[in-house]
């Protein structure tokens, strides 16, 4: 086992701002590995923050963010809520509204989370993927089994939670805010959104394709 040194500590904390006791235990974990140690001490707080995500708490506070973007035209506004007025007035909470929603400006999601996806939608996208591994050559009930795993992806994609972060996609949005929890000591959800590109929807004419 690597010898753990006072710097190295020093180095994670910097890193991480994680506890000193809790970066000398990651670097003890990894034996002195300070990637791994980073990737230990996020797993941590990752699992804190979904405990505290799932203790029901009443989250009433946070902010609604508006975000303009290529010269106004494209908007995004979110609503984040946390517990308390006094996370939702931090640097650190409002920072996290803004990268959400310019998040949203980039990436284009559809919905919050999973469960929000229509059913229809979901179906519509199973079947897609049934006939496609069909046509590859796959045996109807082995089409199927490809079709869910692939459903994965589908979701990676139109699912806000579930997408890469932009600013590192190492992460997703979901671990981003289980990250932001476990600084913060609060939880947090992304609770709705809404983006508008300026022409978007409309017929070739102008006039509303609705």
């Amino acid at each position: 086992m690597a010898t753990v040194t006072a710097q190295m500590v020093k180095e994670l904390r910097e890193m991480t701002g994680a506890g000193p006791m809790d970066c000398k235990r990651a670097l003890e974990q990894t034996d002195g590995d300070m990637k791994k140690a980073v990737d230990f001490l996020r797993e941590k707080g990752i699992a804190s923050a979904v405990k505290k995500l799932g203790k029901g708490r009443t989250m009433n506070e946070g902010v609604i963010e508006v975000y303009q973007h290529n010269g106004a035209r494209m908007g995004v506004i979110v609503e984040v809520n946390c517990e308390t007025d006094f996370v939702a007035k931090t640097d650190k909470f409002k920072l996290l509204t803004r990268n959400i929603a310019k998040h949203i400006a980039g990436i284009n999601p559809q919905y919050v989370r999973r469960e929000d996806v229509p059913q229809a939608v979901i179906d519509a996208e199973h079947q897609v993927q049934v006939n496609r591994a069909v046509e590859e050559g796959k045996k109807p009930e082995i089409a199927a089994k490809v079709a869910e795993g692939r459903m994965n992806k589908f979701y990676e994609e139109i699912v806000l939670m579930e997408q890469a972060f932009f600013m590192d996609e190492t992460k997703t949005i979901a671990q981003l805010l289980q990250e932001a929890v476990s600084e913060l000591g609060e939880a947090i959800q992304v609770r709705r959104f809404a983006r508008y590109a300026l022409g978007e929807g409309l017929d070739a004419d102008g006039t509303d394709g609705e």
